[in-house]
């Protein structure tokens, strides 16, 4: 049976690429070449005419050098099509789509994608900050009421955080703003704490069948609020008020969460082998799939940048088979084992 979404793929002035047409009419399409070829801005533009936006920068940094737009053109297996156009000169992105046009890939139109770059495979001892993204990401994909609450807590924490900063401000102001974080702090809270409560139930299953050993794997899920609802959440927040002032920026919130990676019940960042951490990373993609298809009723189309060269020819081939039923774009630089 066939897994293939997407037909083939032309892009013009984006990035390096001033021409680029890709034929992904089969289950397996591989982007060969050199570093700094060009291959992962092929699979950022997949992701733009799919997702609606890039995963890794604005539209004015995508534009080749020296053109005025840059274009999209995806074709799919169905006989649907989708094209997306920015102007470099009024700073506008336009999203083609049966004869209609958008300012935004609307929803109905998003498609399903398990996004897999070489910073995920260093997910376990990176930064709190790119592990809260990783796991936003992930909610996202899932959900885009998630990303509007996302949004909106932030936009409260960037004006709070401004106004701590000025030397007079209104304290009925910033109760406004204190109002809001902890509305959407907690929803956030919420998700997070349900998304990681079902990956337990599952991750260590599908660890084993990647490591064929007895491992146990576990996500904690440290949240700096703790286990709080919407008044306590305010009143911890107000508590801090005077540590906020002299700092001049929000010290308590979900922005300061983070996921604790956990083998055999000790933190997996030490503990954990290169080739162990990979195979909790490549868990948690299998089971983002399953996931996402679940919740969507879609296959996700599965973009894989340059992720062979990390791994060791068994992990290679678990990769191939717990994702053949889907189909996969990949970039490589010497080709798959």
């Amino acid at each position: 049976m066939s897994n293939i979404i997407i037909k083939n793929v032309g892009i013009t002035n984006f990035r390096s690429h001033e021409k680029y047409y890709l034929d992904c009419n089969k289950n397996t399409t591989l982007i060969l070449g050199e570093n700094g070829c060009g291959k992962t801005s092929v699979l950022e533009a997949i992701y733009i005419a799919l997702q609606g936006k890039s995963f890794r920068a604005v539209d004015k940094e995508i534009v080749k050098r020296e053109s005025d737009f840059y274009r999209i053109e995806v074709d799919f297996l169905d006989g649907e099509k989708t094209v997306v156009t920015y102007e470099r000169k009024n700073i506008r992105k336009n999203f083609l789509l049966k004869d209609k046009k958008y300012s935004r890939l609307p929803k109905k139109y998003k498609y399903p994608v398990v996004l897999f770059l070489p910073e995920d495979l260093h997910i376990v001892s990176t930064s709190p900050i790119k592990r809260r993204d990783f796991f936003d990401r992930f909610l996202v994909s899932l959900d885009d009421n998630y990303g509007n609450i996302l949004s909106r807590y932030n936009q409260a924490l960037k004006q709070r955080n401004e106004l701590l900063k000025q030397e007079n401000f209104s304290k009925e102001l910033l109760f406004s703003w204190d109002i809001l974080m902890a509305k959407y702090g907690t929803q956030i809270q919420k998700r997070r704490r349900e998304l990681i409560e079902e990956i337990n139930y599952k991750l260590t299953d599908i660890y084993r069948t990647i490591a064929e050993n007895k491992d146990e794997v576990k996500i904690e899920y440290d949240s700096y609020t703790g286990d709080t609802n919407e008044s306590g959440y305010l009143r911890l927040l107000q508590m801090d008020f005077e540590r906020d002032r002299l700092t001049g920026h929000t010290n308590f919130g979900i922005h300061k969460d983070d996921y604790k990676f956990l083998f055999n019940n000790s933190l997996a960042d030490g503990s954990a082998s290169r080739g162990e951490t990979r195979s909790i990373i490549l868990a948690l993609k299998f089971f983002e799939a399953t996931k996402l298809y679940e919740t969507l009723k879609k296959k996700p189309v599965v973009l894989l940048d340059d992720v062979f060269s990390e791994l060791d020819k068994k992990r290679q081939k678990c990769l191939v088979k717990n994702f053949s039923n889907h189909q996969v774009i990949l970039t490589s630089v010497d080709g798959v084992n």
